[in-house]
């Protein structure tokens, strides 16, 4: 059993993430922006290192499953992977676990697949903040393993889980309209933490 904290856990996401983990017998601890909304919550800013470094200090693994609206997210994707990996490094947590997005990964061309002519428009700003988090994470040369799990760039809300995926490194396979459910999303996450596989990559998940 890990101590894992979940920073995003009040998302749709984030959710699946922490009833999957306490499925498996972790103790898990839901970091949240306002923690009176959520039962055993506690505070977590992911953009400011000293509130991460406070709301993960103790446990074995981090898992982040997050987005802010109301920010750029050229801005807020990059802001929240420097504080994550400075306030874990703070925490002396090792393991850190990401929810991205498939475009960030690149196809057999070796484009990235924001760039690919199939990729929606209207995702591709989004998509350059992810890019741009990622960066961040790659020049990281601290103590942090971190692993980016992606998904494709819909998730299937309305789909039935399957109860497993597949997993590609670094590549993407089922093209931006592939389907997961945010239960088997949330399996692919948990995996990464009881199995880790390769770290300081990214990887392509999908039913």
């Amino acid at each position: 059993m890990s101590k894992i904290a979940v920073i995003g856990a009040g998302g749709r996401v984030g959710r699946r993430i922490v009833g999957e983990a306490v499925r498996r017998g972790h103790d898990v601890t839901p970091v949240v922006r306002d923690p009176a909304r959520y039962e055993g919550a506690v505070r977590g800013d992911v953009t400011d290192p000293a509130s991460v470094a406070a709301a993960v200090a103790g446990h074995d693994a981090v898992v982040s499953s997050v987005y802010t609206p109301g920010v750029p997210s050229g801005e807020f994707f990059p802001a929240s992977a420097r504080a994550l990996l400075a306030g874990l490094t703070e925490a002396g947590v090792g393991r850190l676990v990401v929810v991205g997005l498939l475009s960030t990964l690149t196809g057999e061309d070796g484009r990235m697949m924001l760039d690919d002519p199939s990729a929606p428009a209207e995702a591709r700003e989004f998509s350059l903040g992810r890019a741009a988090e990622l960066a961040v994470y790659r020049e990281h040369a601290g103590p942090v393993d971190w692993v980016i799990v992606n998904p494709p760039l819909l998730l299937d809300y309305e789909g039935a889980d399957t109860g497993s995926y597949t997993a590609v490194p670094e590549r993407y396979t089922a093209g931006p309209l592939g389907r997961i459910s945010p239960a088997d999303l949330a399996l692919a996450v948990v995996d990464r933490i009881n199995t880790p596989g390769p770290l300081r990559t990214q990887i392509s998940v999908a039913s």
